[in-house]
């Protein structure tokens, strides 16, 4: 039988473990953001086909997807991808690419149901079109930067299998669109650079370079299928092809304006439930993500001015440290993130807790069941 003395040591030292193990995926992502990275072996200047799957618009469409038009590459094409010939983002497409005549770019409407994913079945027609081996996948809301495509080219190596970058939340307007920020940058971001770190590198679809003699190989873009979500599909294939998943040295922002807590509640909600269904091993650690929480039901249950403190201390040393990370990635910093960090340590166990309830997600309005499809996965 444990005591309460008992229970208040293993009350603290299981915070103090997590706080350890926290403060080793800060270094970790720390180190691996904005290294020197090792020479790509990219063939210099190959050509690139660039997919932008397209649905609807945003405060940012114009922006976002202008930027595409505008990077220092040499050879490219951009196609636009869109399920519905009556979507109001066709106009905004075609004035972009009547502004700019000299890269070569088109659109191609309709779908191919191959998955309940909506995103997938929209651009698997581009990918049949695309002129080139080298594919880019890359959602509507992705800020190109000039140099975005040497940024991925710069992390092929010669077991890669795929190179990715996680989004990373900017230009947020309102105290959510903040919270939204603590969850994509120094959390989840964070924990993808440290798992990619040791060998652990899973793929993320707001952009994903492929070579596609190697996707094609192993089932092509429709073996994507295999999962609700086209990066967890992404994921398991490359593995199980003996290769890695990289990510890039310097992550691509997404500007997000506002947000509204039932958008972040929903959003998290989906993602949770998403990685429960695909990746259960990994999912469920995630209760121990943030530090807040468990250190405030230890601080209750030791009954102690100094253990308080002490819990405190290690709380304000974790947020500490994922302000420090934000600052050497070049990321969003300010005083109100500290608050957004609160906000969504509180968040995760009720985020956590739904997502072992249900096995469907809504997305864009369609409800969707979690399934995974084993069989469609098979090595090259």
């Amino acid at each position: 039988m444990i005591s309460a003395l008992d229970g208040v040591f293993l009350a603290l030292t299981a915070c103090l473990a997590m706080a350890l193990v926290n403060l080793v995926s800060l270094a970790l992502a720390g180190f691996r953001l904005r290294r020197h990275m090792p020479r790509s072996t990219f063939p210099d200047g190959a050509a690139v086909s660039l997919i932008r799957p397209v649905c609807g618009l945003e405060r940012f469409s114009e922006e976002t997807l202008e930027s595409g038009f505008r990077l220092a590459y040499r050879d490219y094409e951009l196609i636009f991808c869109v399920a519905d010939a009556g979507d109001p983002v066709l106009p905004l497409v075609r004035r972009l690419m009547a502004r700019h005549p000299r890269i070569r770019s088109r659109i191609i409407v309709g779908e191919e149901r191959v998955s309940d994913n909506p995103k997938l079945n929209n651009c698997v027609r581009g990918w049949d079109a695309a002129e080139h081996d080298w594919i880019v996948l890359a959602d509507s809301n992705v800020m190109m930067p000039p140099d975005y495509l040497q940024t991925l080219q710069a992390a092929w190596r010669p077991n890669t299998g795929l190179v990715c970058a996680t989004p990373i939340g900017a230009r947020p307007d309102g105290f959510w669109a903040l919270v939204e920020c603590a969850f994509l940058n120094t959390l989840q971001a964070r924990w993808q650079y440290a798992g990619e770190a040791v060998g652990l590198g899973f793929a993320q679809g707001k952009s994903m370079l492929w070579h596609r003699p190697f996707l094609d190989g192993v089932g092509g873009i429709r073996a994507l299928a295999a999962e609700i979500a086209e990066d967890a599909a992404a994921t398991k294939i490359v593995r199980a092809a003996g290769r890695r998943v990289n990510l890039v040295a310097a992550p691509f922002s997404q500007p997000l304006g506002q947000r509204s807590f039932a958008e972040i509640w929903s959003r998290q909600i989906r993602w949770a439930r998403l990685r429960r269904v695909t990746f259960p091993l990994f999912f469920a650690p995630e209760i121990a993500s943030g530090m807040l929480v468990p250190c405030l039901l230890a601080a209750l249950y030791a009954h102690s001015a100094e253990a308080s403190l002490g819990l405190g201390a290690l709380v304000a040393l974790i947020y500490a440290g994922e302000y420090a990370l934000a600052i050497r990635a070049g990321w969003l910093r300010s005083p109100a993130l500290i608050a957004a960090f609160i906000a969504r340590d509180l968040l995760i166990p009720f985020v956590w807790t739904r997502a072992w309830m249900r096995s469907c997600v809504v997305w864009r309005g369609n409800a969707m069941a979690i399934e995974t499809k084993p069989g469609r996965i098979r090595t090259a």
